[in-house]
């Protein structure tokens, strides 16, 4: 076997020294806060899925098990799942627990978590055992709950120049009467109720895209950046 160089036994040193000097960085442990722990079947179990903070700063969620109701019959003695909210400093709500309906129409076990509507409602879907014309079956179901969140507007794009296109999503936006970005008035069409489409204004800065409605104004969920 061919004799290592002396250069190059010095540069292997020299990249194990800075590999053992980086490592530590990388793996020293970061700071960490539970906010919550799921102890009780009661409060809901098992949060599969992530969470998604909502227009109002909380966060909301569901839980696969637990809750305020079970039923052995259709597969979830354990409790048959929840939605719940929590605040950013740790205190949680119990908003749902499924299987209330009679024959657990509403679903049980949400294994995915939430989405909110521009309605400001959520939206998801369960996994399982919903009792179709007295049998059970695997279908699962898709729900949609009202928890006190006001509507909003949704842009697409969230960035651009003077006069970039922009479309804007919502729920009721037939008749509406003006669009601003940052209080700057901006010329638009209503494509839907569920849609408008619009161009970035002349004098716009960055800040919330607001749809006034025949029912009430309406702001973006996230503020347009105007790039110079």
């Amino acid at each position: 076997m061919k004799a290592m160089s002396h250069w190059t036994v010095v540069l292997t040193l020299a990249v194990i020294l800075v590999t053992v000097a980086v490592i530590p960085n990388f793996v020293r442990a970061q700071p960490l806060t539970t906010l919550h722990s799921f102890l009780y079947r009661k409060r809901g179990a098992e949060p599969v899925a992530g969470l998604i903070q909502a227009t109002n700063g909380d966060f909301y969620g569901t839980t696969a098990i637990g809750g305020e109701n079970s039923n052995s019959s259709y597969g979830c003695s354990q409790g048959c799942g929840t939605v719940f909210k929590i605040t950013p400093d740790g205190g949680l709500t119990l908003l749902y627990s499924f299987c209330s309906q009679t024959d657990c129409t509403d679903g049980s076990e949400p294994f995915a978590g939430v989405i909110q509507g521009t309605d400001g409602d959520l939206y998801g879907t369960t996994f399982a055992q919903v009792a179709i014309n007295s049998r059970q079956q695997q279908y699962g179901t898709a729900f949609s709950l009202s928890v006190g969140l006001n509507p909003f507007v949704e842009i697409q794009t969230t960035s651009g120049r003077v006069d970039a296109a922009v479309k804007i999503l919502g729920n009721n936006l037939t008749g509406a009467t003006s669009v601003t970005f940052n209080g700057t008035v901006a010329k638009f069409t209503v494509i839907s109720q569920f849609e408008i489409k619009t161009t970035v204004p002349e004098g716009a800065t960055t800040g919330f895209v607001q749809v006034e409605t025949p029912s009430g104004a309406l702001t973006s969920n996230v503020v347009y950046t105007v790039k110079p």
